[in-house]
């Protein structure tokens, strides 16, 4: 039962002592010590006291590893052996006395290296603003009220009120306690919850053992508590740990990891070809200077160095498209993981629907029914007979006695103040307080007039609360809960002949039958009155006998935007199905009601996996398989749910807000955690919906598809790109005529192109058809074979026109100068045409709206007119060996580099026809 503590009437009173907390032994302080140590009182600091607090101890976070410095941001540009094979060339270029080429090089690389930092530090800054949105809210007594606050507002000498499913907020000396358990596994490595309870204890004890101090980052498993904070920040026992970490590296996103994997084996290819054409070169009689400069910048030129930076930015814009959806991504791979969802197990409560219950019906055991009006978490509505006349005397006396119970069981609030209802607590139990207000009853009241003696809180695995009380001097038990968890209990009922044994085959009717139509069914019973004490004890893991008094009937209506959500995941390919502890009957009307499914057959129960057998047989495995509602199952069940769908072959995404689906949560591919849930579920989750709704988690899912749509965009134009300039110098060498381009045009090309187009490719807007493709299997990689197709028909379109014309020109008369000069447009061009076709895999260029990436747009024609500016300054001109041409010539190099639009058209026409394609094809679309 609940410690309280023995203390004069002047331990309740605020103290004024000065602070004295240093070497304090807490945990072997008496509870009136700790509280005058720490100068306050049960009722809490003023908020003036708490303001000078937290101006000396600092706000109550953990110390973090400091962002790096924009120094730091920009010499990590350097860090590439791209780089180093540039500056290499600079420094050569510097000893053959090749100035121009060496200062290009170099500018070439401090530009690199601005655009890099820029971006890095754009995803620094985007990073901690998403950090921010995350945060812990804890439950405090400020100037003697209750207020829920952010964590880190907290201050030695705050009172914390804590329950199942919170992240402790910092190091607390527990003052009252029942039945609290804390996994403290963080600190002590043990993996069973500790029991705590309130009392001092010895001096001399470990840390794992002082069983009245909660510590900060641990969770609370079971019960409640109520505590006083001895220490925030870092000054809390995991704080000092986290001082001692803050200089460890993190670990790089999978896909961050396979991106760049890749890259460099591109890179080793690119490298090996620069190699072999630079001998080939050599033995035609090339100078080694013009082979050497000409194999960097084909590397350099050729390599997608810009890859892991453009992915980067692919994935931070959207994180922050996905905040805007009300989808905050704590982990990058999650970006990832959501484009190849196949299956979202949802919760039903607060996700599908709007989680605020609301009693609908009454109904007696005697048959009775009553229905209630009014919406919401308020005390607008009445109370009326079936047939909607008002209620007598003797039936408003039967109400009366209801609403008793279900103020008396109850831990929420509910209150009407400044002209709004303001509500903690949960769902069911505003509702039942919202009920009393209907009937003029005034909960805070109504508890106040009885004497409460013990009280055991409604707990998942319990499903019951229980309050033992003295009222009229006669004690009596209330409990509140499930009907099939207090039937047993009940050897009688109230009807409206008085007080009958109990008929349970009508009772289990009626309640199915609300379960039927959408009700959640809680049962109210109480205890005969009795005079001794000792009847009006409880038993926290066993009910007394029970008089039925009544059946609630609580409707949480299902949100608007939920169907159509549901629907469109449907259409993508992705399965959604529902895990709910409700009563099945209640379950399969929202499924109906959502189109998740259509028969009993298709509701699996707890009891039916329990009998099924374990988790890894194939019987369990076929019985998930089949399933699309899964009700009245266990958080351990759940888990099994969620390891069998992935054994079936799904990446699966399940949702939860309580500390009871943290199992499930940690064990999905992805875990989606409920804004409004516990500290513990959004702590495991890789995505937290700020809104609780599914909505959201459909927006997520349809982003993280945008997301990974724009990694392979990106991907597509670095490697055709890079390819088409490898064949033209192969081409060309192999064919035995001079070097296409010179180093310090390749590295031009490469600035004046690529280096924009491929940051503002990642900004590409999401084509519609995302949703109605197919999820890709998750075992896919990036380079898949529509990627190698597209890339070999666009880079052999580029590179074999490119050089088509590049012998054209020298065979028609044209010096060197002037042919390279029009090749260098040719590839200018070729690459600011190429990048429209890279904005769709599946669409034509020309129906994708420009409006989709104005960013994009604008990157082409800057690109475009520095390349046409410079052919004009005789500065540029002389760098880069380039010269302005007619417009009869530019129109010649225009036709030619709209050829790879229309291979590209045509390639996309032909795979529409492809009925394998024609489904991606039409969503696109």
């Amino acid at each position: 039962m609940t410690e309280k503590l023995k203390a004069s009437d002047a331990f309740g009173q605020r103290v004024q002592t000065p602070l004295d907390i240093d070497g304090a032994e807490w945990h072997a302080l008496s509870e009136e010590e700790v509280l005058r140590r720490l100068a306050t009182s049960l009722d809490g600091l003023s908020s003036e006291e708490a303001e000078v607090r937290r101006q000396r101890f600092g706000r109550n976070i953990l110390p973090v590893r400091p962002p790096p410095t924009l120094l730091e941001i920009i010499l990590h540009q350097f860090k590439s052996p791209l780089i180093y094979v540039l500056l290499v060339a600079g420094v050569v270029s510097i000893l053959l006395e090749d100035v121009k080429d060496a200062v290009f090089i170099f500018a070439v690389v401090l530009l690199n290296a601005s655009l890099g930092a820029f971006q890095e530090w754009r995803a620094e800054k985007s990073a901690a603003a998403l950090q921010s949105l995350l945060r812990v809210y804890v439950r405090v007594r400020r100037d003697g009220a209750e207020r829920l606050m952010d964590a880190e507002e907290l201050t030695p000498g705050d009172i914390v009120l804590l329950e199942s499913g919170n992240r402790v907020p910092a190091d607390i000396r527990l003052l009252h306690t029942h039945n609290l358990t804390v996994d403290e596994s963080l600190l002590t490595g043990e993996s069973l919850a500790a029991p705590k309870r309130a009392g001092a204890l010895e001096r001399d004890l470990p840390l794992s053992e002082r069983v009245n101090l909660v510590y900060a980052g641990s969770t609370v498993i079971t019960g409640r508590g109520v505590g006083v904070v001895f220490a925030t920040g870092a000054r809390t026992t995991v704080g000092e740990i986290a001082a001692a970490t803050t200089t460890a590296d993190t670990a790089k996103p999978p896909l961050v990891i396979r991106m760049e994997r890749f890259a460099r084996d591109v890179s080793f290819a690119v490298l090996g070809a620069s190699a072999l054409l630079a001998l080939i070169a050599v033995s035609r009689g090339i100078p080694y200077n013009e082979v050497f400069f000409m194999a960097v910048a084909l590397a350099v030129s050729a390599i997608p160095e810009g890859l892991p930076v453009a992915l980067t930015v692919a994935l931070s814009i959207a994180t922050h498209r996905m905040a805007k959806r009300n989808v905050i991504v704590r982990k990058l791979t999650a970006v990832e993981g959501l484009g190849s969802c196949t299956y979202i197990a949802s919760d039903k409560t607060g996700t599908l629907t709007v989680n605020k219950q609301t009693v609908r019906k009454l109904v007696f055991p005697d048959g009775l029914t009553l229905h209630v009006t009014g919406e919401g978490y308020s005390g607008q509505g009445e109370i009326l007979m079936e047939n909607g006349a008002p209620l007598d005397e003797f039936t408003e006396a039967r109400v009366e006695a209801l609403v008793r119970i279900g103020i008396l069981c109850n831990e929420g609030h509910l209150v009407y103040d400044k002209g709004t209802w303001e509500y903690h607590g949960d769902a069911v139990d505003i509702a039942l307080l919202a009920l009393a207000y209907k009937i003029g009853a005034d909960p805070t009241k109504a508890r106040e007039a009885v004497q409460i003696v013990a009280e055991v809180p409604f707990e998942s695995d319990r499903r019951y609360a229980a309050t033992a009380y003295r009222w009229n001097g006669a004690g009596r038990i209330a409990v509140k809960g499930a009907l099939e968890v207090m039937l047993p209990y009940c050897t009688h009922m109230h009807t409206a002949r008085g007080v009958e044994t109990i008929v349970a085959a009508p009772i289990e009717q009626a309640a199915m039958a609300m379960a039927a139509n959408g009700y959640r069914v809680i049962a109210l019973a109480e205890t005969a009155p009795c005079v001794s004490d000792e009847d009006v004890t409880l038993d926290d893991n066993r009910l007394p006998p029970l008089t039925l008094v009544g059946l609630v009937g609580l409707i949480d209506p299902l949100r608007p935007e939920a169907k159509p959500a549901v629907q469109k995941c449907m259409e993508a390919g992705i399965r959604v199905a529902m895990i709910t502890g409700d009563h099945p009957a209640t379950a399969l009307a929202i499924a109906r009601e959502l189109g998740i499914a259509s028969s009993a057959e298709e509701i699996v129960t707890g009891k039916m996996l329990a009998e099924v057998g374990p988790a890894d047989t194939p019987a369990f495995i076929e019985t998930v398989q089949r399933a699309r509602v899964f009700a009245r199952v266990t958080p351990m069940q759940k888990l099994a749910i969620v390891e069998a769908l992935i054994r079936l072959g799904h990446f699966v995404a399940v949702t939860g807000d309580g500390v009871n689906d943290a199992p499930a949560l940690r064990a999905a591919n992805i875990g989606v955690a409920m804004g409004s849930g516990s500290d513990v579920a959004k702590d495991v989750a890789s995505i937290i919906v700020t809104d609780d709704n599914f909505a959201s988690i459909e927006a997520g899912v349809e982003e993280g598809r945008f997301a990974y749509d724009n990694v392979r965009k990106v991907t597509y134009l670095l490697i055709s790109t890079g390819f088409a300039e490898v064949v033209l110098f192969t081409l060309a060498v192999f064919s035995g005529l001079p070097l296409p381009l010179f180093a310090v045009q390749l590295l031009w090309l490469n600035l004046v192109t690529n280096g924009i187009q491929d940051v503002a490719l990642a900004f590409e807007a999401g084509e519609p058809g995302a949703m109605r493709r197919p999820p890709r299997k998750p075992t896919e990689g990036i380079f898949n074979p529509l990627m190698v197709q597209q890339t070999l028909v666009s880079g052999l379109t580029i590179g074999l026109i490119a050089f088509g014309a590049w012998f054209w020109l020298l065979r028609a008369g044209y010096d060197e100068f002037a042919a390279r000069n029009l090749l260098l447009l040719l590839m200018v061009l070729f690459e600011n045409v190429h990048v429209f076709n890279c904005r769709s895999e599946y669409t034509s260029a020309f129906r994708v709206p420009l409006r989709n990436n104005r960013i994009l747009t604008v990157g082409v024609v800057v690109a475009f007119c520095i390349h046409m500016l410079s052919m004009h300054i005789p500065f540029m001109q002389e760098l880069l060996r380039i010269a302005p041409v007619n417009l009869q010539e530019f129109g010649l190099m225009l036709a030619l580099a709209l050829s790879v639009l229309a291979a590209m058209e045509i390639f996309k026409w032909v795979r529409s026809r492809s009925p394998r394609d024609a489904f991606a094809a039409s969503g696109a679309r």
